[in-house]
């Protein structure tokens, strides 16, 4: 019978203006403003269903999600389901199979159409495949529009041959053909719901509640900093974009990555569930340098931060294996060591190096880390220290951290270790001197290692390099109560420059393909940036600043910083 009744509400529609009975599908897009797919939905139909389908087993197939992730999407589900009901709407959250649920609904319904936002990973593309497929048999129309990425990444293949820009300054090249991204959506008025009803009466059901953590089997872990939704995504933005003249003049390298609060914006969790618009902020931002005689251009910008996040998504859109070594034709094919109890040591922030380690707790306990300090991690994980494959770090980071992202973090891993990307590999963030140049008197790891709180700044970050006495009145004996370094630092990232160094000559056809000819445009922001490729000199400096630093702390003297050691920006915001 649903099936007579769908077909002949079809028969209708082809040959009048009859209005959709339509599903809203609510994925990465938990918001209402800059919303063209639901302004679309809303515009063609006299019915709407806004629904989020919690299939945990397809969000868990291909990524791992951390408590804290968890409890951030439960957040911004409420959140939303909130900000509808002030539109006379709500949100209907049914748990069960993806295709399962929309195909009961579907018919349970009378649906004619179905709305949702497009999105680039695979597994998306997979699933949109299929409820095109189910469209074309139950006889519903599916509609999908750009809203997670400032452009349509297939506009920007078009440009370049069908293929991803691989370069930063390929990429910039083509959207200055592009020309800027199109403006958001217009605002969703009370009166849209007016027009467009939605039958709330179903909402009260309990089958179409929002589960708390523990219905899921999830733990009560909110992230202390961070608050899921659109309202408080919108609210911070608001708090930033009132800093005009910090907005104007913003670059990333400059930012504090052991601040004790967040030196960046902090919106990357908002754009990684789509609680806040990246076209929006852009086009903010665009309203702020317009009233600027001078600010900050990408890549260390606000704005560039924005277009690091279009790059990767462009990147991974049609990259094969994109979050894998083998298999993906950008990525340098590196025989990592498989050391499961040097892996954990790092994930659980005992390694022996305070900086590194105070980064980790921070990352458990918080959910989020500024882009330098997972710059140092990543280096120390890959082929800084441990020699273990970014496949691994990426892992960690897609459990605990919020923003975690399919194309940014797999893209800023390869970047990191090397693999693709940035290839000036020479240069190795050391994990005592780094934290000490913006932090000296070693606040944040007081913070983050109470362990460690009471040791003198001089020896705070090599705490073995203390005297018996001194780590007795700290209360912290070393190789006790906190790890010895778990790696020489001096002699494994030497050793590993020399593995770097034979990939590189074995495989230099893949490692070009991310190589800009002309300078790295990462390099805008270096004083001093490598002028040869003499790498037999590069190595005398690393090792030179390493023994330095590992050396007894003197305090007195003061090395200069080397150019090298200085961060390249990848993170978004």
């Amino acid at each position: 019978m649903c099936r007579v009744i769908m077909e002949t509400l079809q028969r209708f529609r082809s040959c009048s203006t009859m209005p959709h009975r339509t599903i809203h599908i609510f994925r990465k897009g938990l918001r209402l403003h800059d919303n063209p797919t639901l302004v679309a939905a809303l515009e063609t139909s006299d019915i709407i269903y806004p629904v989020y389908i919690l299939d945990k087993n397809f969000m868990t197939s291909s990524s791992v999600i951390g408590s804290k992730r968890w409890n951030f999407l439960l957040q911004s589900i409420e959140d939303l389901h909130c900000n509808l009901q002030k539109l006379n709407s709500c949100l209907f959250v049914i748990q069960g199979d993806y295709q399962s649920v929309l195909r009961e609904h579907v018919q349970k319904w009378h649906i004619t159409q179905v709305t949702f936002d497009l999105e680039i990973e695979p597994y998306y593309k997979g699933m949109d495949e299929r409820i095109r497929a189910m469209g074309q048999e139950l006889g519903f129309d599916v509609v999908s529009k750009v809203a997670h990425t400032l452009y349509d990444v297939k506009s920007i293949l078009a440009l370049n041959y069908g293929k991803p820009p691989l370069t930063y300054k390929n990429f910039l090249r083509v959207l200055s053909v592009l020309g800027d991204p199109d403006k958001p959506a217009r605002q969703i008025t009370l009166e849209d719901f007016i027009k467009c009803t939605t039958p709330t009466e179903f909402a009260a059901e309990e089958y179409y509640r929002i589960p708390k953590p523990e219905d899921l089997g999830i733990c009560r872990d909110c992230a202390p900093n961070w608050k899921g939704g659109e309202s408080e995504a919108l609210c911070r933005l608001e708090q930033h974009l009132e800093k005009q003249g910090w907005v104007a003049n913003f670059q990333k390298p400059q930012t504090v990555p052991n601040s004790l609060l967040p030196s960046t914006t902090g919106l990357s969790p908002y754009f990684s569930f789509g609680c806040l618009s990246a076209r929006v902020f852009y086009h903010r931002l665009s309203n702020i340098y317009a009233q600027s005689k001078n600010h900050s251009l990408p890549p260390v910008s606000l704005q560039g931060q924005l277009l690091w996040r279009e790059f990767f998504y462009t990147a991974a859109s049609s990259t094969p294996n994109f979050t894998h070594m083998v298999g993906n034709p950008i990525c340098l094919q590196i025989e990592w060591y498989k050391n499961e109890e040097q892996l954990q040591k790092w994930r659980e922030g005992k390694t022996g190096f305070p900086w590194i380690d105070a980064i980790m707790a921070q990352l458990h306990e918080e959910g989020w880390i500024h882009h330098l300090a997972r710059h140092a991690v990543a280096c120390f994980l890959t082929r800084g220290d441990l020699w273990i494959s970014w496949e691994e770090g990426m892992k960690v980071f897609e459990e605990l951290l919020l923003d975690a992202d399919y194309s940014i973090n797999a893209g800023n891993w390869m970047w990191l270790s090397a693999s693709a990307f940035f290839h000036h590999y020479t240069r190795i963030f050391c994990p005592v001197r780094f934290g000490r140049r913006t932090d000296p008197e070693g606040n944040y790891i007081r913070k983050y290692l109470p362990v460690l709180k009471n040791f003198p700044a001089k020896y705070i970050y090599a705490p073995w390099t203390a005297p018996e006495e001194i780590q007795k009145q700290s209360g912290c004996l070393i190789g006790k109560d906190y790890p010895l370094p778990m790696v020489d630092h001096t002699t494994a990232s030497e050793h590993n420059l020399q593995l770097m160094r034979l990939v590189r000559e074995a495989q230099q056809k893949t490692a070009q393909l991310t190589t800009d000819i002309a300078d790295d445009p990462m390099e805008l922001n270096l004083k001093h940036p490598f002028k040869t490729d003499k790498e037999s000199v590069l190595e005398n400096k690393v090792k030179r600043r390493c023994l330095e630093e590992t050396a007894g702390e003197d305090g007195n003297r003061q090395s200069d910083l080397v150019q090298s050691l200085d961060p390249c920006e990848v993170k978004v915001c």
